[in-house]
């Protein structure tokens, strides 16, 4: 089984010491989903959402939000993120956002936190702007979906 890097010999937390780690090209994806109403979607899809284009605003949202991990997570490094994409796709049954974000860098450790944390976002910023017309909807599924690169090599998820 593997052993825990954020702990130390006397299971205390702390930061991983990277410093003597390759730099790779690394790169993950995480996804997740916002379950909603049809009403809701249907207001998403033909932008009558009184707080603004909801796709656009999630997307930026999720964006930002990976570039902010190292201070929402304490053990993360930060990292100088080359490139963070966060797609958005409407699905009609059940009615529901899914939520794919990928994150690229050059460096010396992962990045499946950051991908987690866009799409987590990502979904919550929806939630923040539909949450007047419906506030039942459901964010869920958060989950790494793909990683490459590092010493770990390559993670696709199975289900």
């Amino acid at each position: 089984m593997a052993k825990l890097s954020h702990l130390d010999a006397e299971g205390k937390a702390r930061m991983v010491d990277v410093t003597a780690k390759d730099v790779t090209e690394r790169v993950a994806t995480a996804r997740g989903a916002i379950f909603m109403r049809q009403e809701t979607l249907a207001l998403i899809l033909e932008k009558k959402v009184e707080k603004g284009d909801v796709f656009s605003v999630a997307r930026v949202a999720g964006i930002m939000a990976a570039k902010k991990t190292s201070e929402l997570i304490p053990m993360c490094h930060p990292l100088n993120l080359t490139s963070i994409a966060v797609d958005l796709t409407a699905e009609k049954n059940p009615p529901r956002v899914e939520i794919a974000a990928t994150v690229r860098v050059s460096g010396k450790t992962g990045v499946e936190m950051e991908a987690m944390t866009a799409a987590a976002i990502a979904g919550l910023t929806i939630y923040d702007m539909c949450k007047a017309v419906d506030r039942e909807m459901t964010l869920g599924e958060i989950r790494l979906v793909q990683k490459s690169g590092g010493k770990s090599g390559t993670f696709v998820r199975k289900d």
